[in-house]
C-alpha cells in the first residue's frame, strides 16, 4: 500500500513537470523559435523532474550512485524505453547485492 504522502509527491511532482512544458509553450506562443530554443523547451520539463529527486539518490549509497551512472551512460546511448529498463534493473541488482 502506498502512503498518502507518496502518492501526494508523485502526483505534485508529474502536476509541476507537465506545467514547466505547457508554460512555455503558453508564455511564447506568440514568438518566433529557433530550433535550438524548441530542444530547449522539450528538456525543460525533465531537469525539473531530475532536479526534484537527484537529492534523494545522490548520497552515500553505493548501489544508487554506479545505478545513477549507468543509467547516464545508458541515457547517451538509447532511447527513453531502454534506459529506464536499464535503470531500474541496475538499480535493483544493486541494491540486492550491495546492500
Amino acid at each position: 500500500m502506498i502512503a498518502m504522502n507518496t502518492l501526494l509527491a508523485i502526483v505534485l511532482v508529474a502536476f509541476t513537470t507537465y506545467l514547466t512544458r505547457i508554460l512555455g509553450y503558453m508564455l511564447l506562443k506568440n514568438k518566433t523559435l529557433s530550433s535550438r530554443q524548441r530542444k530547449i523547451l522539450e528538456v525543460v520539463p525533465g531537469c525539473v523532474l531530475i532536479s526534484v529527486i537527484a537529492p534523494y539518490f545522490v548520497r552515500d549509497n553505493p548501489a544508487d550512485l554506479i545505478a545513477i551512472a549507468l543509467t547516464f551512460v545508458a541515457a547517451t546511448r538509447f532511447g527513453l524505453l531502454p534506459t529506464v529498463a536499464i535503470s531500474m534493473l541496475s538499480a535493483a541488482v544493486l541494491r540486492a547485492v550491495l546492500v
